[in-house]
C-alpha cells in the first residue's frame, strides 16, 4: 500500500520503519528533518511537509506527542487534512484526548476522508520488536482495510468498534492503570527500603509472586534499580495522559479519585525538573517523600 507517516519520534521511527519492511511504498514527515535520514535509505520519500506525506497515500499514519502537535500536523495550512485524498484513511496512533479523537473524525468526514484511532500499548523497544499491541476504532470497512498495516506493527490487535474515539478511552484507561501501578509500586518499594529491606530483596519478592505481566515487570525493575533514563516515555506526558483520562472521567461524571492523586503526583514531578526522565520517575518521588536519597 502507498502509505505516509507523519511523527519519527522514539515509537514513530520504529513503527514506521516496520511498515516498509512489511513492503509498503512509504513517504514520511518529521519537522526535524535528520531523523527522516535512515528511512530514506531504506526506501522511504522524505516529505517537506504534512500535506506532502499525505499526498497520493491511501492511508496516512501519524504519531505525535500531544493534542496541540495533532492538531498542527492536521489542521495547519500544509497540513494533512489539505494533503489527504478523498477517501483516503488517517490513522491517528497518537494519545490524545476523547475530544480531539472526534474532533479528527468530523473534521475527515467533513472534508470526504476517512479516520481511523489506533493508538498503541508498548514502549520504544516494543515498537522496534514489532512486540506493540494495538487497539483500533472507527467504521469497520475502514479498520479492515488497515488491518495488515496495523499487524505489521505489533503482537496483537484489537478491534473497538465503529466510534473512533473508544480506542482512545481504552488507551487513557489502560495508560492510567499503567500509572497507578507505578504509584503503588513506588510506595511500596518506599516502604521496604525505609525498613532497611534491600529494593532487590523486595524485587525477588515481587517477581515471584506479584509478577504476571511484562509490563508490570518492566516498572518494577526500574523502580528497584532507580533507572528512570533513557526515558521510554517522559514523565510529563504521563502528566498528560492522566489530566486527559481526567477529563473523561469529568466529561461522563465518573469520580476517579486516584487519577486526580497521580495527576498531582506527576504535577510535583514537572515541577521538581523530572518531566523529561522516565515516567516511572514516580518511584523517585515516592522516595523523596519518604526522606530517602536518590543513588
Amino acid at each position: 500500500m502507498k502509505v505516509g507517516f507523519i511523527g519519527l519520534g522514539n515509537m514513530g521511527h520504529a513503527m514506521a520503519r516496520n511498515l516498509r519492511a512489511a513492503g509498503h511504498e512509504l513517504a514520511v514527515f518529521n519537522r526535524t528533518r535528520e531523523k527522516a535520514e535512515t528511512l530514506r535509505q531504506q526506501g522511504a520519500r522524505v516529505a517537506d511537509s504534512p500535506a506532502e506525506a499525505a499526498r497520493g497515500a491511501e492511508v496516512v499514519f501519524s504519531m505525535l506527542a500531544d493534542d496541540p502537535a495533532v492538531e498542527e500536523v492536521v489542521f495547519g495550512g500544509s497540513g494533512l487534512l489539505a494533503g489527504q485524498g478523498q477517501g483516503a484513511i488517517h490513522v491517528s496512533s497518537s494519545t490524545i484526548s476523547v475530544a480531539l479523537s472526534d474532533r479528527l473524525a468530523e473534521a475527515h468526514a467533513k472534508a470526504g476522508q476517512r479516520y481511523v484511532s489506533a493508538p498503541v500499548f508498548g514502549r520504544p523497544d516494543a515498537a522496534e520488536a514489532k512486540q506493540l499491541w494495538v487497539l483500533a476504532a472507527g467504521a469497520r470497512a475502514d479498520v479492515e482495510r488497515c488491518r495488515p498495516l496495523l499487524e505489521a506493527l505489533g503482537r496483537g490487535l484489537t478491534v473497538l468498534g465503529e466510534k473512533a474515539s473508544a480506542a482512545n478511552v481504552v488507551k487513557l484507561s489502560g495508560n492510567f492503570l499503567i500509572a497507578s501501578m507505578m504509584e503503588a509500586l513506588g510506595e511500596s518499594f518506599a516502604l521496604t527500603r525505609k525498613s532497611g529491606i534491600e529494593p532487590k530483596v523486595f524485587l525477588e519478592v515481587f517477581q515471584s509472586v506479584f509478577a504476571r505481566s511484562p509490563i508490570f515487570e518492566r516498572y518494577a525493575t526500574l523502580i528497584a534499580q532507580e533507572q528512570y533514563v533513557p526515558a521510554g516515555f517522559k514523565l510529563r506526558l504521563g502528566l498528560k495522559d492522566v489530566k486527559l483520562a481526567l477529563q473523561a472521567g469529568d466529561s461522563l461524571s465518573v469520580p476517579m479519585p486516584l487519577a486526580s492523586l497521580l495527576r498531582d503526583h506527576f504535577l510535583e514531578g514537572v515541577a521538581r525538573g523530572k518531566g523529561d526522565i522516565d515516567w516511572s520517575a514516580l518511584g523517585a518521588l515516592a522516595a523523596e517523600r519518604a526522606g530517602l536519597d536518590e543513588k
